[in-house]
């Protein structure tokens, strides 16, 4: 799978995921990652909160890590520094997930080109509720 740029690919990818693993979640009302899975989350996503700091976001439980879930997941959304993602996407890859997605400011590419020799897809630099606003 290729990195993914085009909005017609993103599109895709919205259009057939249903679960979404939001690693560094905020229970902070005032942080990005809080107000876009809330986003998601009212637009019908299934949202698995990752955080091992906090207990639960929008009433779910939070999982500590990526490894701890037990249903599929079809994107691992990333609010994580640069520098923490390749364990991310490891344990993305562990899981069987089928997209990484890098949130604004989040750029890797040695991570993303893991990701992609993996067969996963990878959207990097962008803001998941931005694109499926625009989908």
């Amino acid at each position: 799978m290729p990195m993914i740029r085009d909005r017609h690919e993103i599109r895709k990818i919205l259009d057939v995921s249903h679960t979404i693993a939001v690693v560094g979640i905020s229970d902070r009302p005032g942080r990005d990652s809080f107000h876009v899975s809330g986003y998601m989350l009212s637009q019908g996503y299934q949202i698995i909160p990752v955080n091992p700091n906090i207990r639960s976001v929008h009433g779910i439980e939070c999982l500590p890590d990526l490894d701890a879930i037990a249903e599929p997941v079809d994107i691992v959304d990333i609010f994580r520094r640069p520098e923490f993602v390749p364990d991310i996407v490891e344990a993305a890859i562990r899981i069987h997930a089928q997209t990484v997605w890098m949130q604004v400011g989040v750029i890797n590419q040695a991570a993303a080109d893991l990701a992609v020799a993996a067969g996963l897809n990878v959207v990097m630099d962008r803001c998941i509720m931005v694109e499926h606003r625009f989908r």
